[in-house]
């Protein structure tokens, strides 16, 4: 009875005919076609029709319509007895079919179809989300193939196999692979600019590319060496490998060169030099042309496997080396990214100063960068070379060597207000923070110098508080802009052969979201030139203070919210505008951190909330605040305190005094002993008070300040002078 079964379900999916069912023929015109839907769809209207099979053979005749009517569906129809992309209504046959007998239900997988996915192709599928986050981003590493699918398509089971192979072999080269449902993945496939299963896209740099050629593996292939950019790998011989090997200078970039038997740029080697084209140049040498004969004898090359030699600063001798027959990607990868820099690299933009140098981590190791401010003149070439010598012979994991010409970063060297000298740097965070310190006598590349630069390296190493000077650097000058122009309109091109070949397919649909990004992105190049012609506003380097009176200081402090922080600065009419330009340069870096407020509080008016505040912690904090009212007459002028008022505590930052000891740490404490209150000479510089403050600043962010509670906030009332309970 089951076989029977079968045999009636087979029977009624092959019947299925939209030109049987609207009665026309398969050389009817849309004319036609539209004719015999509205008789047949006003005959068999449910609503006008009481027969019971009415509504049934009105939803065929509604789907016979939509076939037809669509040319690509009908074409699709014609050649495959493939119906719409979706199949709506063999799905609802579908659920017909089930209730046709208990044992047996039509199932798309009898045909084989992708609905029901294998575990190999469900880790290629991809959802919106996960396309805009992961793998656009990723396909400026590498380039991804994508194949668009669906429920009920008979072409995407034709070109299953090849697909198949060309994934296994594809894969593990690093090409990106991908599956976009087109059923199931609509706002995906309508981004990618995909309406019909099935479709096969290259993404490379964000930019989509359709497939049109046959499917078969060796085109597919193609394709994507197609889409990568032109002179990734340059052919290198005996006349030109000395330049290539010398132009680290300009390039500032490593250089690694492959030798194999075969004459092509194997794609392995193009993915790789792809993947990092930002860091390293590649060159490729065929070992069976008889112009390269000598390049072979100089580096000593092994003729019978691949041999990868990677080159800086030496163009006579390699510093790294990899040789194997069956070379894969994942050795390829650790060998280049293990030598992305040179040793000792210039400074040409913020990126390669980021990589180059990172801001310090808490829980990570410290890395420390040795920064040397030079020129680009022939005499300043021996002191360079002295420079690039050191960093050979000290090669260590927390420092990284690097020099800058002073002429192209003219704001990063005023920061560090040095024309020509080594400076030792630590960044603290990402708005230029760093802490730093001078090779004092300058750098000229004698021993001297070298033994005097290894012995302030040693004594960092022990003491990394041995960086007592800060400056907030500017974003380093990109010298490299002229290139991004150059690759800007390389882009450029490569669109308009791709419009070009878009035009030649008549592929509008696929066509539109590259114009648009087009034409968007010409109206916004315009339209910022436009605008900052007319506007330019100002550069802001310098944050807001509030000051704290009797209507701000209930919101500002005792009904803050929970996890923020006041930062205050106590201040007096005539020290008012230099402690507010200094407090506000000191605490600019730390502006951006959403949890901290910054105030200003004027001892003049409030002459009795710092006492008050003061005596109202512990005892021994009690006698040092009475001791200074003897001794220095109650002038907190200078003082900082960071106020949390949910939990009630606050730390103090007290002034720099004009002749302490620098090792004093006072301004980062709040007890002292009476030694050194008696070591404190008398006179104040007002512009000195706050040199320290954001070290302060930076302690009170790792959270190891001392926190001194109190029971109440005071009131900013004189007459009161009470506690305001919060």
């Amino acid at each position: 009875m089951e076989w029977w079964s079968f045999f009636l379900l087979v029977k009624a999916a092959s019947e299925y005919d939209p030109y049987k069912i609207l009665g026309v023929s398969r050389s009817a015109s849309q004319a036609e076609v539209k004719k015999a839907y509205k008789s047949l769809a006003k005959e068999w209207h449910p609503d006008k029709n009481k027969d019971p099979n009415a509504e049934d053979m009105f939803i065929k005749v509604s789907k016979s319509y939509e076939i037809l009517s669509n040319e690509e569906r009908r074409s699709n129809f014609d050649r495959y007895g493939q119906m719409d992309e979706n199949q709506q209504f063999a799905q609802s046959q579908h659920q017909g079919f089930r209730g046709f007998h208990n044992s047996f239900y039509f199932d798309e997988s009898f045909f084989h179809f992708p609905r029901s996915r294998d575990f190999a192709d469900s880790k290629y599928l991809l959802h919106h989300g996960q396309f805009n986050t992961d793998v656009l981003p990723d396909s400026h590493k590498r380039p991804y193939l994508i194949k668009v699918t669906s429920e009920w398509c008979f072409a995407c089971i034709h070109i299953e196999p090849v697909w198949k192979e060309t994934v296994l072999e594809l894969e593990p080269l690093g090409v990106g692979i991908g599956i976009v449902d087109l059923g199931y993945e609509r706002r995906l496939a309508h981004q990618l600019g995909a309406h019909r299963a099935p479709s096969i896209i290259g993404l490379v740099n964000g930019r989509v590319n359709f497939f049109h050629q046959a499917v078969v593996r060796e085109h597919l292939r193609q394709f994507i060496e197609d889409l990568l950019p032109q002179k990734l790998v340059e052919k290198i011989t005996d006349d030109n490998y000395r330049v290539f090997l010398d132009s680290w200078r300009v390039e500032n970039k490593p250089s690694v060169l492959l030798f194999d038997q075969i004459p092509i740029v194997p794609l392995l080697y193009k993915l790789t030099a792809f993947a990092f084209r930002d860091y390293v140049r590649f060159g490729f040498v065929d070992q069976g042309d008889t112009h390269n004969i000598q390049l072979l004898r100089q580096f000593n090359i092994n003729t019978y496997a691949p041999t990868m030699l990677l080159f800086k600063e030496d163009s006579e001798k390699p510093v790294d080396i990899i040789q194997a027959r069956g070379m894969k990607r994942q050795i390829m990868d650790e060998f280049v990214s293990n030598n992305k820099f040179l040793q000792v690299p210039r400074l040409v933009n913020q990126q390669l100063f980021d990589d180059l140098c990172p801001v310090k981590q808490f829980h990570r190791r410290r890395k420390y960068c040795v920064l040397l401010i030079t020129g680009d003149d022939q005499a300043f070439h021996p002191g360079n070379k002295a420079f690039l010598e050191f960093a050979s012979a000290n090669k260590k994991d927390v420092l990284r060597f690097a020099y800058v010409y002073q002429r192209q970063q003219q704001p990063l060297c005023q920061a560090l207000l040095h024309n020509q000298a080594v400076v030792i740097l630590e960044r603290r965070s990402h708005a230029g923070k760093v802490m730093y310190r001078s090779v004092s006598g300058g750098w000229n590349g004698s021993e001297e110098d070298k033994y005097h630069l290894h012995e302030q390296l040693e004594l960092l190493q022990k003491d990394p508080t041995y960086l007592r000077s800060d400056a907030t650097l500017p974003e380093l000058n990109n010298e490299m802009a002229p290139i991004l122009i150059i690759q800007w309109m390389n882009s450029a091109y490569d669109y308009i052969v791709q419009i070009y070949d878009d035009l030649l397919y008549s592929n509008w649909r696929e066509m539109m979201p590259i114009l648009s990004l087009i034409f968007s992105a010409l109206f916004i190049l315009f339209g910022t030139v436009i605008i900052q012609a007319f506007s330019r506003p100002p550069k802001k380097d310098f944050v807001e203070v509030t000051e704290l009176t009797d209507i701000t200081y209930i919101s500002n402090l005792v009904k803050l919210r929970p996890g923020h922080i006041n930062v205050v600065l106590v201040l007096t009419n005539a020290s008012k505008n230099a402690l507010l330009r200094k407090f506000a340069k000191e605490v600019f870096s730390f502006s951006g951190t959403q949890t901290l407020h910054f105030s200003f509080l004027n001892a003049d008016k409030h002459r009795h909330w710092m006492p008050s505040l003061l005596c109202s912690t512990s005892g021994a904090m009690r006698r040092e605040v009475h001791s200074d009212e003897d001794e220095e007459s109650a002038n907190y002028a200078g003082h900082v305190l960071a106020l949390n008022g949910h939990k009630k505590y606050f730390c103090l930052f007290r002034p720099v005094f004009t002749g302490d000891n620098p090792n004093d740490s006072s301004s980062e404490t709040l007890f002292s002993s009476d030694s050194r209150r008696k070591s404190r000479p008398r006179s104040r510089s007002i512009h000195h008070k706050l040199d320290r403050l954001g070290l302060w600043m930076e302690r009170l962010m790792e959270g190891t300040l001392l926190r001194l509670q109190v029971p109440a906030w005071p009131s900013l009332s004189e007459a009161a002078n009470s506690f305001a309970e919060s």
